[in-house]
């Protein structure tokens, strides 16, 4: 994902005048797990159908104009590379960092399934 392009596009946005803040969030492959293993590579299966529903809840809270995913998935990925990129675009800081927080949460539990292989 282009973050620059899309942020001229949420800006030619029908509601552009109401954004005042854009948050992006990139997610990257850790050389470790959680609980301290050197990990070797991730296997990522996205569930489409979860994610534009995760997508159009997120666009419906308070304050928020654009919603944008993009995750790698359906592939095996390692250690610094990308998993996903995530746009939020709405009024103000507080509604923005909320549905940022909510929408990852929400993206890992209900689309993203990951398998973490180890050296």
């Amino acid at each position: 994902m282009n973050i620059d392009a899309k942020i001229k596009e949420i800006q030619k946005h029908p509601e552009g005048e109401r954004v005042g803040m854009i948050l992006t969030h990139t997610g990257i492959v850790r050389g470790y797990s959680k609980s301290g293993r050197k990990v070797s590579s991730i296997e990522m299966r996205v569930d489409e159908k979860n994610l534009d529903g995760v997508i159009q809840k997120h666009e419906q809270m308070q304050g928020i104009v654009e919603v944008l995913v993009e995750i790698t998935g359906h592939t095996r990925l390692f250690p610094g590379e990308r998993i996903m990129t995530v746009v939020v675009a709405g009024d103000i800081r507080e509604n923005v960092l909320a549905a940022m927080a909510s929408l990852i949460d929400a993206v890992k539990e209900e689309v993203t399934h990951k398998t973490e292989h180890f050296v």
